[in-house]
């Protein structure tokens, strides 16, 4: 059984732009536009769960520095500024 790699970002959207250029060039038949319809649909798919992926990771890294910069410096009183 062959493992299926999915591609990178740039890769997807890359071998979307080529199916849309193939597309509207029209060298495609019927039966061969029934598939890229299908590849590009599946790849719009792809580059949503990735841009969901990224801003959820980013939601995540934002909030973790966002808890850190609360947080009082060491020694710090409560009318000490943090010298940085």
């Amino acid at each position: 059984m062959e493992e299926r790699h999915e591609p990178s970002y740039g890769q997807a959207v890359a071998r979307l732009d080529e199916i849309l250029e193939k597309i509207e060039r029209g060298d495609v038949d019927i039966d061969e536009l029934s598939q890229l319809v299908a590849e590009a649909a599946d790849l719009v798919t792809l580059l949503r769960k990735k841009i969901t992926a990224a801003e959820m990771q980013i939601k995540t890294i934002a909030e973790r520095l966002e808890r850190e910069g609360e947080a009082p410096a060491e020694g710090a009183g409560p009318e000490e500024e943090v010298p940085f």
